[in-house]
Order: structure tokens, then sequence, then C-alpha cells
């Protein structure tokens, strides 16, 4: 069953206007309810946000809806989307639910739903839910709702868990005034770090503004003007992790899979569309298999899962290591990364320059109907010529984006070709969006 409001990453929109106002979220509340109490005696739903101004409201909407359907809510207030989708499997919960829009401005906002294994609840149940909002719903028993005040003791209790020691380390912390403000200091302090943490303040209107994983331009600032070791930032739910050495290079997703893949001598590695052709020829080297999925987190753990591999992620830093949690998690992707660079004996600075990376350009082109641009067979055309002019020395890949109303090219290839070939296909999609 095709869906009509659930994208790759949950129900987004701009808060306040459809799909995301008052009214849809509470009878998405309310469906929502009706199949989970389908699926339950008396079920618990787990429901997390980040600092967004407008998560509050969304909250309010989503409890009211699946409380008069009998469900009973936990809120879990402030905390990352792993975190969320860790305390749904561990306390046995129904369902999580997570309020965010992630890496995006603070307008935007998201509603993203766990099964209670913590993994995204599947294409088919989100189908399902939709089929019910045609439903007229009256009340169906009346659910509770309470505060889970153990939420960040038990999630900052697994992530130490998981990490090692690292005291002698000086880390400058970058928290996007998202999810992850009050934790992640906390967190690397507890395991010995020296910790430097900004954009840790949050207004509900500032988080990723300028900052966190997206835009870690201050935090490689920093980092060298401060003489630190590394720097960590963020994203706004706490998902996603960019690392940054000693000289300030950002030190991404290809290059935390590849350290991890090394010192972890994993057999294989799912990436996606958009990794860096240097990363999969460097693995081939060290014998280790590359595989690629389509972009998107969902689309890596279903080739993970499928492969029987435990490492795959994405460029922006979104990790999955499969064998403890089955969600990225930045926090833990940082955590992992860090005990396997001290174990390898090297630092981040040097496990960058191990791997080079091909010259990659990406930009992203805001445009009306990014699905109907992509079935154009003009730009199919333009595609094919692109890759005629690399002549095999390179690759493109052109994709609507899963979130935003973007159309996004990415040209790899030698320097002397790639400005040329993205700014002829920009130029396209540009021209066929006009017409629309």
């Amino acid at each position: 069953m095709e869906r009509k409001y659930f994208g790759t990453d949950g129900v987004r929109g701009v808060a306040g206007e459809p799909p995301l106002t008052p009214e849809f979220v509470l009878r998405l509340g309310q469906a929502a309810g009706a199949y989970f109490r389908s699926q339950a005696r008396r079920p618990v739903v787990l429901l997390g946000k980040d600092t967004r101004q407008s998560s509050d409201l969304l909250e309010a909407a989503l409890a009211a809806g699946l409380m008069s359907q009998g469900v009973r809510v936990e809120h879990l207030g402030v905390l990352p989307t792993p975190g969320v989708a860790y305390l749904t499997r561990t306390l046995g919960a129904t369902a999580g639910v997570m309020i965010s829009a992630s890496h995006n401005p603070y307008q935007d906002n998201g509603i993203k739903f766990f099964s209670a294994t913590g993994e995204k609840l599947p294409d088919e149940a989100e189908a399902e839910i939709e089929s019910l909002l045609s439903r007229e719903f009256k009340t169906d028993g009346i659910g509770t709702v309470s505060d889970f005040r153990e939420a960040e003791r038990m999630y900052l209790d697994f992530l130490a868990s998981k990490g090692s020691n690292l005291e002698g380390l000086k880390i400058v912390l970058d928290t996007a005034n998202g999810a992850t403000y009050r934790l992640a200091h906390r967190l690397f302090q507890r395991l010995g770090a020296e910790v430097f943490v900004m954009f840790n303040t949050p207004d509900g209107r500032n988080i990723n503004q300028g900052c966190g994983s997206t835009h870690p331009e201050f935090l490689r600032q920093q980092v060298v003007e401060m003489g630190f070791d590394l720097g960590a930032a963020f994203d706004g739910d706490g998902d996603r992790v960019i690392l940054v050495d000693r000289y300030g290079r950002e030190f991404h997703g290809d290059h935390i899979l590849y350290l991890n893949a090394l010192v972890r001598r994993e057999p294989g590695v799912v990436g996606t569309l958009m990794s860096n052709m240097g990363l999969e020829v460097k693995l081939r080297e060290a014998g280790i298999h590359f595989y690629r999925s389509a972009v998107g987190d969902r689309y890596v753990y279903e080739k993970l899962k499928a492969s029987s591999l435990t490492l795959g992620g994405e460029q922006s830093g979104h990790v999955i290591f499969l064998e403890h949690a089955p969600t990225g998690d930045g926090l833990l992707t940082a955590l992992l990364t860090l005990a396997a660079m001290r174990q390898s004996g090297r630092d981040l600075a040097e496990w960058y320059e191990a791997l080079p990376m091909y010259p990659q350009l990406l930009k992203n082109v805001r445009v009306q109907d990014k699905h109907r641009l992509m079935q154009h067979p003009e730009l199919h055309q333009a595609v094919q010529e692109a890759e005629r002019v690399l002549q095999g020395q390179g690759r493109v890949n052109v994709r609507p984006s899963g979130t935003e109303p973007l159309v996004r090219v990415m040209v790899e290839g030698p320097a002397e070709l790639i400005e040329a070939v993205s700014s002829t296909l920009v130029a396209t999609v540009e021209r066929l969006d006009s017409l629309s």
C-alpha cells in the first residue's frame, strides 16, 4: 500500500502546517493508538522529543490521540532518537515515538515510530496506520500518561558501558542545541575525557543553527585554536556525529566506517550511493567487501540484515553498529570510534590521511515537485551524458531528498571535470523545474 504521509523517516513537515497541524497529529495518535491496541492488550508507548519549540505542541496532540484509544503514554522528555529506540526495546514497550526533524531547521518537525524491538516501524505498519486515518474515531478506553524519570540515567548507563577509558583525551563537543545537550558532556567526562562543550543552550529556535554535524565550521576552528585532540559534532536528534581531527579536518562517515572496519576486521561494510569511491577502493585493498544501498539509514539497515553484516552508514555520520543498536546513534558511534582509534595506536589525523578521497561535489537544488522531476526523460538523458563525460573515472548520482523539497546532485571524479559536469546537471534540474 502506498503511503501518503510517511516518508523514509516518519512524517515530516513544517510544524503548524499540513500535515503537522495539531488536528492531524491528534488523528495520527488515534490511528496509531488503534493500531497498537490491535497488537497488544494493554499497549504502552514511550514518547521522546528534541528541543524544537514545536515539539511540546506535537507531543501533547499525539499523546492525547494515543490515550483516547486506551494507550498508556510514558514521557521520556528531551532525549536523542536512539535513546528512545533503546528504551523501547529495553523496557518492553509496545512502541516508541520520537518527535524531531533531525538536522533540519527549527521550523520543521517530524514524528517517527519505533517497533517493540527498537527498529523503525515496518512499511506495512505505517501503511496500516495511514489506512486507519480515514476512520471516524470514538474514545476507545482512556489511557494514562506519566513521566519516566529514569530515561536519561538508563540511556547514559548503556552508552557508558559501551565506551572505553578516555583519560588523556581533550575533546570539544558541539551538541547542536539539540537532544544531546544534557547528555554528551556528562558521558565523555564520566569516561575520563577533558571536555569543552558548546552550542548546549537550546531556546527552541537555535537547534542546528550554524552548528552541529551539518555545520561543523566553528567546531573545527575551536579544536585547532584550543589545541584539543579532536572534536565531535552531533545533529539535532543525536543519531549522527561528525568528528574533527586535531588539524580541524572533518572526519565524516566514510572515515568512521574505514577506521572501524579495519580495526574491528569486518568482513564487509555497507555504505550508500553517496559513499566516496575512495572508501570502496581502500576497503577492497584491505580485503573487505563493500556494499552500496540506497541513501537513508533505513536502507543501510536493511542491507546489513540481508548481508549478515554489522557495520554500515552514511557520509553524514549516521552509522549503525548492528550488534549494539538497530539504529544510528551519534554518541555510541563517537565512543566506539574513539575506542577503535586508541586500540589502533593511531590518532584521527593519521586515519584521516590513510583514506584519500576522490573529489566529490554535492549540490542541493530546491524544486517544486521532486518526484515528478526525477521521472523526466530529459533529466535521465543529462545523467547519461554526464557519465559519458567522466569516461568511467567517476560517478554521478541525482536523487530526491527524503525529507526536504530538494534534488541532490552529486558528481565524483577528476577535479578538472566535476565542476563543469555538476553545473550542467544543476542547470538542467533548475530549467526542468521552472517548466513544471
